[in-house]
């Protein structure tokens, strides 16, 4: 199979980046290259381009889709958590643009191997998103506590049910270890009413979710990951970043308001004494999609667009 996939808000980030044709653009999730391709076409001969990604499929079919650009661009395998040292190697101080797309690509979801969608009924419990990692998910939903299971699906997943679904898995895995998607299912399914499921969705979405998000470390990364691209952009430079679910936006939009507005003198003080200077500005609303590119994709439904644009003093 292809890596197909369909770029969320592809004209609205490309617009936000605002592009320079002869600036510096990092993309930290590469992806099949879809906002990458916008973005390199958008550059002159000495325009640079860095394209990361941790998934091995990405990045051979975006090798393939940008390859009329290489004599600009540089493709490296890596978690954007590694971008300011894997900038450095390439001798890249600063940046006039970086760009992340969190979504999990149409592309993992629909090869049954990788184990992402909660679809593949004989789908094995895997979904990393860098296959040299040796923990699975299926190693989570085995080997992990009932309190951590609960603990993972309550924050990651936001299941009211968490608590249930935890307990179940722990019950069925003492009989047999669950292996497959359509195995996990079946738990989840006999731990919430029956009422529930018939309005509220596939079961399984939100602990799915829940164990990818644990898998992945990928709020962590993300959490500890922000301030220092900001810190890379040059002044004037700017950083956008889709999300999909609400606990990568709050964290973002958190992240992105401290650099705003990053002092932590009292309400009353009449002058600022902490001496923390603001890094930039945040759009202050999240761009979302139209209703034409909800129509025509499914999965931009819950995209969000924020965007920081850094300036110096």
């Amino acid at each position: 199979m292809g890596f197909n996939h369909i770029p969320v808000l592809l004209q609205e980030t490309v617009a936000q980046l605002n592009i320079k044709p002869d600036g510096i653009y990092v993309d930290g999730t590469l992806g099949g290259g879809g906002h990458a391709y916008e973005v390199l076409s958008r550059l002159s001969d000495k325009g640079r381009f860095v394209g990361m990604d941790q998934d091995a499929d990405a990045i051979q079919a975006a090798s393939v889709h940008l390859r009329e650009f290489e004599d600009r661009m540089t493709i490296i395998r890596s978690n954007y958590a590694d971008m300011p040292a894997q900038l450095r190697t390439l001798g890249i101080e600063k940046a006039d643009g970086i760009l992340l797309d969190l979504g999990v690509s149409s592309f993992q979801l629909d090869t049954p191997q990788r184990g992402f969608s909660y679809r593949d009924e004989d789908a094995p419990l895997d979904m990393r998103m860098d296959d040299r990692q040796q923990l699975t998910a299926k190693d989570i939903v085995n080997e992990y506590s009932e309190k951590e299971l609960f603990r993972i699906i309550r924050d990651f997943g936001e299941d009211k049910f968490a608590k249930n679904i935890a307990k179940h898995i722990v019950n069925t895995r003492r009989e047999k270890e669950i292996l497959t998607a359509g195995e996990l299912c079946a738990v989840i399914r006999g731990a919430i009413p029956m009422k529930v499921q018939k309005t509220g969705g596939h079961p399984a979405k939100r602990t799915f979710q829940a164990i990818r998000i644990e898998l992945n470390r990928e709020l962590e990364v993300l959490k500890d990951s922000l301030d220092g691209m900001i810190d890379l952009l040059n002044d004037g430079g700017r950083i956008c970043v889709i999300t999909f679910h609400s606990l990568e936006d709050r964290i973002v939009k958190t992240i992105f308001k401290k650099n705003e507005n990053p002092c932590i003198c009292p309400p009353d003080f009449p002058v600022c004494t902490c001496g923390r200077v603001s890094k930039g500005s945040m759009l202050k609303k999240p761009i979302v999609p139209s209703e034409e590119e909800l129509n025509n994709n499914k999965r931009s439904k819950s995209a969000k667009l924020r965007v920081f644009e850094r300036k110096e003093h």
